[in-house]
């Protein structure tokens, strides 16, 4: 703080509070005051104190007596010190008890000096200013700090966006290394991710899933979808962009996506110091997106609750897209058919309750395919869906 801030131009003026139930000892100490340039308030009781204090605008200073009828100046003083409005007003105690016992009593009641009567001008006016601009001084570090640490959070906070920023550029540019080696999949990253958080905000509360979709577990779910397919970057393209039905080999060979995305964020994983939360979910989706509800998919063939839950919301949102997408080797499906294969999959290759939820909501996922479609007629709208 500056000079300027702590001088005696900056506490002129400043409103004073003084307490006693004697008329005379009020005006002496009135007079004093306000010949020294201060505001003066006179309460002539510990309850008429405690309502002035109260009001605004409040006293930067209360100079209280203690011996007083009916209410004393240290239950006077609690008084203030229970209110949050009044507690933090600094009390000088003004008292003929001048014994070191009072004294202490004073201090271990919160007051912030004690002034023996009777009163010394000199010392009343040294006192008073001390405490004024000690107030001074603790109410700008307050300040400074308030100010500081708003400008650290909003560091923080521009830190944290930042990154999140960076981590989504990275990611879709990661799924987009997929994309290229499979150009028809087109807008096939954007709509999946869509499909996926839609599932999971509209199962958020469902008594099977309420424990783990939270907030927080859909936004990471939705930030690692892009990355379940970034295993075909290691499938030749002899397969992967082959326009018939694959052989049995070659479909071996496709299958192995699973493992080779989930091993490429494991091994991405190993380089970092401290694990990411998201990437943990990439790895699910990654490996397990392909299992099936029944045990028959793969790459472990895992069954029911044993897929993760981000992969069995994966596999719905994966297979539906699949199914009304145009590829080399096959046309897009109308979405009313595509509905009914989803349909007829439930408790077979996706999990009832994420079917269910499909299907009562199929117009907002036939509204995202729409929405991100790669071209006319590359998803599957009919003329009749119009």
């Amino acid at each position: 703080m500056s000079d300027v801030g702590l001088s005696d131009h900056a506490i002129k003026g400043a409103l004073l509070l003084i307490v006693d139930d004697v008329p005379t000892n009020l005006s002496m100490l009135g007079n004093l005051l306000r010949v020294a340039g201060y505001q003066v308030k006179a309460a002539n009781s510990g309850r008429t104190a405690l309502r002035y204090a109260a009001q605004e605008p409040q006293p930067a200073l209360i100079l209280l007596d203690v011996m007083m009828p009916d209410m004393d100046g240290y239950q006077t003083l609690a008084a203030l010190r229970k209110d949050p409005a009044t507690h933090d007003i600094p009390v000088i105690f003004l008292t003929a008890l001048d014994n070191a016992k009072d004294e202490e009593r004073g201090f271990q009641c919160g007051a912030v000096d004690y002034i023996t009567k009777p009163i010394k001008p000199d010392v009343v006016l040294a006192r008073v200013r001390s405490q004024l601009l000690a107030r001074m001084a603790q109410n700008w570090l307050r300040d400074q700090n308030a100010a500081l640490e708003a400008a650290l959070e909003a560091e923080v906070a521009r830190r944290m966006e930042e990154t999140e920023l960076i981590q989504t550029v990275s990611i879709r540019a990661l799924a987009s290394l997929a994309e290229t080696r499979d150009p028809e999949t087109g807008n096939h990253i954007l709509r999946t991710q869509s499909y996926v958080r839609l599932l999971a905000t509209r199962l958020k509360d469902h008594p099977r899933f309420a424990a783990t979709l939270d907030d927080a577990y859909i936004k990471r779910l939705a930030h690692s979808a892009p990355l379940h397919d970034i295993g075909k970057v290691g499938i030749p393209d002899s397969v992967l962009l082959k326009p018939g039905k694959l052989t049995a080999d070659e479909w071996a060979i496709m299958k192995t996506h699973a493992r080779l995305g989930s091993d490429a964020i494991a091994s991405a994983e190993r380089d970092i110091a401290k694990p990411v939360e998201f990437l943990a979910l990439a790895k699910e989706v990654a490996r397990w997106h392909h299992e099936r509800w029944d045990g028959k998919g793969y790459p472990d063939g895992l069954m029911e609750e044993a897929i993760p839950l981000s992969a069995r919301l994966m596999a719905l949102a994966d297979v539906f897209d699949a199914l009304i997408s145009k590829r080399v080797y096959k046309d897009a499906m109308p979405f009313g058919e595509a509905r009914e294969v989803i349909a007829a999959e439930r408790g077979r290759q996706f999990d009832p309750d994420i079917t269910d939820i499909f299907l009562y909501g199929f117009g907002e996922f036939t509204a995202i395919a729409a929405h991100h479609r790669d071209g006319p007629r590359s998803v599957g709208e009919t003329p009749a869906d119009k």
